[in-house]
């Protein structure tokens, strides 16, 4: 479906992805409108939700590029050569160049090269990936008319995909963003968005990790409860998942 606000939202961080600051940043690409302002400041909201208030100080000492930091294995994945500088290129070409939104949501969802950059180069070990696909679920809620506060964390079963709102996918649970859990675990955000990733996870009613009976499941678990920045939460269970191959 071609959705021109929701395009928006996944097209507004492009300028992050070449390394140009927001101030630089072209308004286009390859012939699409990119790096425009999100209605309903859902960005900002977005951004709440994994970085402090006020002016950005650098976090971590000698990491001046734009690439992300892994809370696993302490480097970026382009340093890892799980991809290349032409990867990046034609990868990026692709997704800002899609011009169906739920497509281009899927894409993003499934995408292993924005998991390369943070949302800022002073926060290394947040993620452009999580961060875009918590822009794009909080702008689907708030342009129906729904507000931060009704908003919940919710656990759906696997490839339960729902358009725009699922912020992570995979081959054991889906987690999504909306004011309606349908009968689905879940918790609710919080009256503000904050880095309140580990407060929500804890008040989950149930989890979709096995603690019981699968050793991973409770180091993930436990990790997770110790992580407020959202984006940087959800990237650590893509990265668990993948380093110890789940």
């Amino acid at each position: 479906m071609n959705d021109d606000v929701m395009i928006t939202a996944y097209r507004h961080d492009a300028h992050k992805m070449n390394g140009t600051p927001h101030r630089h940043a072209p308004k286009t690409f390859a012939g699409v409108a990119v790096n425009r302002t999100v209605p309903h400041n859902a960005d900002g909201d977005a951004s709440a939700l994994s970085r402090p208030d006020g002016k950005p100080e650098q976090t971590v000492e000698n990491h001046e590029t734009p690439y992300r930091l892994s809370l696993i294995e302490g480097e970026s994945p382009y340093n890892s050569r799980e991809f290349t500088r032409d990867d990046i290129k034609s990868t990026v070409r692709e997704l800002l160049t899609e011009d169906d939104a739920e497509i281009m949501h899927r894409k993003w969802l499934d995408s292993n090269v924005t998991s390369a950059f943070p949302e800022s180069r002073y926060y290394p070990y947040t993620s452009l990936k999580y961060h875009t696909l918590l822009v794009a679920a909080l702008l689907d809620n708030y342009r129906v008319g729904g507000e931060f506060a009704d908003l919940k964390l919710v656990v759906d079963d696997a490839e339960q995909i729902v358009p725009y709102r699922t912020v992570y996918t995979s081959k054991e649970f889906d987690l999504r963003i909306d004011a309606d859990s349908r009968g689905h675990p879940s918790a609710h955000l919080g009256d503000h968005p904050w880095r309140s990733w580990m407060s929500v996870w804890n008040r989950l009613a149930s989890h979709p990790l096995d603690t019981t009976h699968e050793t991973y499941d409770m180091v993930l678990d436990a990790n997770l409860r110790r992580i407020g920045a959202w984006s940087t939460a959800l990237q650590y269970i893509e990265d668990f998942r993948k380093v110890f191959a789940r």
